[in-house]
């Protein structure tokens, strides 16, 4: 019997209580649509963030993220869940197979099945398929299809090929080969379940395209959303925006100090005019723009629970802590491959497969540095050693020698210090790279990415888009409240120079 699983559990239908002929059919996740009630006159922290988190979750997630989709969850076949659900849809295809065998057949669940196929393809298909739309009406008539049964008489194997046929017609190009494995197969159970799956991942698809063409509509409504919530807050409670401006004048006096000298780098000369690095970090008159990068660039180093966090920024605060620990755990990792690649050289380290093995090694035992950061990192260094020992030697070249050994264990036992200098100054490139990222953009400021961070370019790309899109949405809703706060901070012969110079 053909065998229609993948790597990874289907998404079956049938997930019902006993042999119910009604199949499972799995949409996107609900969201919780339950409001609450206006705030009081005065807002402590507590009450706003929980009046902000009112705002659509899945809007705000779409409003930042133009990749953003969706996908159906898979539970581990050795979870007590996955186990039980497979053995439950076991079950159900079973109950078909028995039914569909017996004389003379019943077609009952059968005929549940190819209704439930039918409003599957039905919702697939866009509005102006008609002829489509007509064509599965005329071939699926239920009431056709169950005088057919009630004689003896339905083709469960013709009319599942024809669903097939339709598939293929209606399915994304990545899901053709899924589509076409399908076709191999005779037996109309084991089809039937694998249509099911398939077009599981068919209506993903189908709902993802959705959200993409929405992505525009829906972001705007979020940016809105947001900023007439708010502004209903500010309404009740003017001093709304007292920890905003505090934290803007922190921002303000920070670049008032001399920014940190920027490193060299190689091939910086190749790129036209200045380089990245040059133009976050050369002095210039304050301008609104550099205050808020200063200000979002502070929120990484700040303690999140503060109680004097930016109103502006409660509802990205969860956010904000996950980009603050991906940059901890991009910290550690770059200084563990940075101390690594001393030892070994160029031989090892200009194999990418080496360098995405060890960073795969590194980043998943570093997932309890945070609780255990002087175990975590014991075992980091003795993996990372033993992995470079054994590559030499696979190689045929010179291993290293206990004293070498010893001593790359050690320094990279030292990451786990706070006062560690590889730390601090892969931390300070970091930093400086996001600053780029909120200057010149993602792309520009990987053509010159600061010392140290090459073997990690893909990882701070990703953080660094996180990051991009997620203080470019905040401009989007709080901009008005920011250009009048900054109107205190910025004098007007600043503004008036910065104005002058951007021309």
């Amino acid at each position: 019997m053909p065998d229609v699983k993948e790597s990874v559990p289907p998404k079956y239908p049938g997930d019902s209580e006993g042999r119910s002929c009604k199949p499972e059919t799995s949409g996107p996740p609900q969201e919780d649509k339950s409001g609450s009630e206006d705030p009081p006159p005065f807002l402590s922290v507590t009450g706003l963030t929980e009046t902000v988190n009112e705002v659509s979750k899945l809007s705000n997630k779409i409003g930042m993220n133009c990749d953003y989709y969706m996908e159906e969850k898979v539970l581990p076949p050795s979870s007590l869940e996955g186990k039980v659900k497979e053995t439950v849809h076991n079950a159900f295809w079973d109950h078909l197979k028995e039914q569909l065998s017996a004389t003379p057949p019943d077609f009952s669940c059968a005929l549940e099945l190819l209704k439930e196929i039918k409003e599957i393809l039905l919702s697939l298909l866009l509005p102006r398929q008609n002829r489509l739309r007509i064509e599965i009406e005329e071939a699926l008539d239920m009431d056709l299809l169950k005088q057919e049964a009630e004689h003896g008489a339905l083709k469960v194997l013709y009319l599942s090929k024809y669903v097939l046929n339709m598939m293929a017609l209606l399915c994304a190009p990545v899901r053709d080969e899924a589509v076409q494995k399908l076709e191999n197969i005779t037996d109309p159970v084991w089809l039937l379940r694998g249509i099911f799956q398939v077009l599981g991942r068919m209506k993903m698809d189908m709902v993802n395209y959705t959200i993409q063409s929405l992505q525009p509509h829906l972001q705007e409504h979020s940016i809105q959303y947001e900023r007439a919530k708010f502004q209903e807050l500010l309404n009740k409670q003017p001093s709304l925006l007292n920890h905003t401006t505090k934290w803007l004048t922190q921002a303000a006096g920070d670049l008032t100090m001399s920014p940190p000298t920027c490193p060299d780098t190689s091939d910086s000369s190749s790129v036209a005019g200045p380089s990245p690095n040059e133009a976050a970090n050369n002095p210039e008159p304050l301008s609104p723009t550099m205050v808020l990068c200063q200000g979002f660039l502070n929120l990484l180093l700040w303690d999140l629970e503060n109680e004097e966090f930016p109103e502006t920024l409660l509802m990205d605060r969860t956010r904000l802590q996950e980009l603050k620990s991906q940059l901890h755990q991009l910290t550690v990792m770059a200084s563990v491959l940075l101390v690594a690649s001393s030892f070994s050289g160029s031989v090892l380290f200009g194999s990418p497969q080496f360098v995405d093995k060890l960073k795969r090694i590194t980043k998943s035992l570093l997932e309890d540095f945070h609780s255990r950061p002087e175990e975590a990192i014991l075992t980091v260094s003795e993996q990372v050693s033993q992995e470079i020992h054994q590559s030499l030697k696979n190689m045929g070249l010179v291993a290293l020698s206990s004293d070498n050994t010893a001593s790359l264990m050690g320094q990279l036992q030292n990451i786990a210090k706070k006062e560690n200098c590889v730390c601090s100054v892969i931390d300070q490139r970091i930093h400086l790279f996001l600053k780029c990222c909120l200057v010149l953009g993602v792309q520009r400021s990987l053509l010159d990415l600061p010392g140290g961070l090459t073997l990690i370019e893909a990882e701070l790309a990703e953080l660094g888009q996180k990051f991009v899109n997620l203080t470019h949405h905040n401009q989007q809703v709080f901009g008005p409240y920011y250009t009048e706060i900054l109107k205190t901070l910025i004098s007007p012969a600043q503004a008036l120079e910065t104005k002058v110079e951007s021309v």
